[in-house]
């Protein structure tokens, strides 16, 4: 009775990392709201690194987070690091940024010792702005990874959804 449990217990973990292997290694992650505001008036609150405090969802869980920001204010180079107990830590750089208009940033977690890119867009509309938020990447061979790679809309994509509400919020009464 043991070994057949034992061979049970053998044949699940071997058939959960080769599962995990055929698992697609890459995740994209995206949202969009219509913002009744022109892209001008949004921009500033997405470009500027300090902003992301005032309607992102995970200062708001934690306001205990610490954070710094280091670099060129609100401009390509401009660099946010945070330590949480409860919402981990991270670091976050802009990469690429065109006024008005998009923002690239570099995103890594030391403790999971992964990272991925992330965007927001943003589209003039009749004078009202649709802000696309995606986050990207690849977790590499590791097949437990790949699980998380598999689940990350569902882990991150309504984070994304209640932070593009805060931003409309802010974006067109000023306050969340």
């Amino acid at each position: 009775m043991f070994k057949k449990l034992l061979i049970g217990v053998v044949v699940v973990v071997v058939g959960f990392f080769a599962v995990g292997f055929l698992l697609p290694s890459d995740f994209r992650v995206e949202r969009s709201v219509l913002i009744e505001a022109p892209p001008e008036k949004v921009f500033p609150y997405v470009v500027n690194l300090r902003e992301w405090r005032n309607w992102g969802v995970w200062f708001k869980r934690d306001p205990q987070m610490t954070t710094e920001y280091s670099g060129p204010e609100a401009q390509q180079g401009m660099k946010s690091q945070w330590t949480s107990e409860t919402e981990g830590s991270g670091e976050m750089e802009l990469v690429e940024v065109k006024p008005n208009r998009l923002i690239v940033y570099s995103l890594y977690f030391p403790e999971f010792d992964m990272g991925s890119t992330g965007e927001m867009r943003l589209q003039e509309e009749d004078g009202r702005t649709i802000v696309t938020w995606v986050d990207y990447g690849d977790v590499g061979d590791n097949p437990v990874n790949r699980y998380f790679a598999l689940m990350m809309d569902s882990m991150i994509g309504p984070d994304f959804e209640v932070g593009l509400e805060n931003l409309k919020m802010l974006a067109e009464n000023g306050t969340i």
